[in-house]
């Protein structure tokens, strides 16, 4: 495909569609840094440093916050291009959703502060609430 061919736009559901080791697409990038963009990474789940798991565990669907987590490298920021689709085709509410999600964390086990803070308050609240049985 030429250089300045423009790529096609594909829908979340059209992507959510291409999420398996056979069939791999990923959503990165975000408004600050171009938009999101749909990568077909099939052909490089083996190369991945990080592994294929990595990659599965985010097929078909939205993966900047872990891409940008993990803190790639400017080359790999670069191998990236190579494997670009086109833009993801969606309304400012589904990117802005994408973000505030979480879809790119899920299984990781992280929790953030919230999580910290929800322990906290219940560990005082069963305190407080023994205290006052005895």
């Amino acid at each position: 495909m030429a250089e300045t061919e423009t790529k096609k736009g594909l829908t979340l559901d059209e992507v959510a569609k291409h999420d398996n080791e056979n069939d791999c697409y990923l959503i990165i990038g975000n408004p600050q840094n171009g938009g999101p963009m749909v990568y077909d990474v099939t052909n490089y789940l083996d190369d991945h440093p990080g592994g294929a798991e990595v990659m599965l565990e985010v097929a078909g669907k939205y993966a900047d916050d872990m891409f940008e987590d993990i803190g790639h490298s400017n080359e790999a920021r670069k191998q990236l291009k190579q494997f670009l689709v086109g833009p993801l085709e969606a309304t400012e509410e589904e990117i802005a959703a994408l973000g505030a999600s979480g879809t790119s964390h899920s299984g990781s086990g992280s929790g953030g502060p919230l999580v910290g803070v929800v322990v906290a308050l219940l560990a005082v609240g069963l305190g407080v609430y023994f205290y006052y049985q005895s």
